[in-house]
């Protein structure tokens, strides 16, 4: 079996994520589980970095917003009346919605940034939207993917006892 990180390997990662100054994004708690080979259940630039890598071999990678999770839009801000949300209302409550302009059938989440008066502040960009990312990874494991994991284009089940993210 190949422990080196090739198209169609089912690839864990111990990482974590930091902005440009250090400042922690994601601790990484919960390995992160991948199938590798262009299925866009990772970052481009950070399966790049990883073809050919062997468990055990780190990567650092710099990823600019246009390479983690897009430019900040200004566009996906919208200010909706009060009255139209649930009594139970807090920053940081997440609704599904159609940006304006969108199709009936395309819907984004927007996280509730700010309350005020009767009015509802949504965000609809990513909350890392905008940000440069530094993703630091160490390879803890690989495995030949199945023949159902690369027709369906992502892992399935528990990988090791840890969760798998898409």
């Amino acid at each position: 079996m190949s422990t080196q990180v090739v198209k169609n390997t089912v690839v864990t990662l111990d990482y974590n994520v930091t902005d440009p100054d250090g400042a922690v994004v994601d601790e990484g708690r919960d390995a992160l589980v991948y199938l590798h080979g262009g299925y866009d259940d990772i970052f481009p630039k950070i399966e790049e970095a990883l073809q050919g890598k062997r468990v055990g071999e780190s990567v650092t990678i710099k990823l600019q917003p246009d390479e983690a999770f897009g430019e900040y839009d200004a566009g996906l801000v919208q200010v909706e009346s009060r009255k139209d949300f649930p009594k139970e209302l807090e920053v940081g409550m997440q609704f599904e919605g159609a940006p304006q302009g969108a199709d009936e059938d395309e819907f984004i989440i927007y996280r509730v940034t700010d309350i005020a008066d009767d009015k509802v502040v949504l965000d609809g960009n990513h909350p890392l939207a905008g940000m440069a990312l530094v993703f630091k990874c160490t390879i803890t494991a690989v495995r030949p993917a199945s023949d159902e994991e690369i027709a369906q284009g992502h892992v399935h089940g528990l990988e090791g006892g840890e969760p798998t993210r898409h």
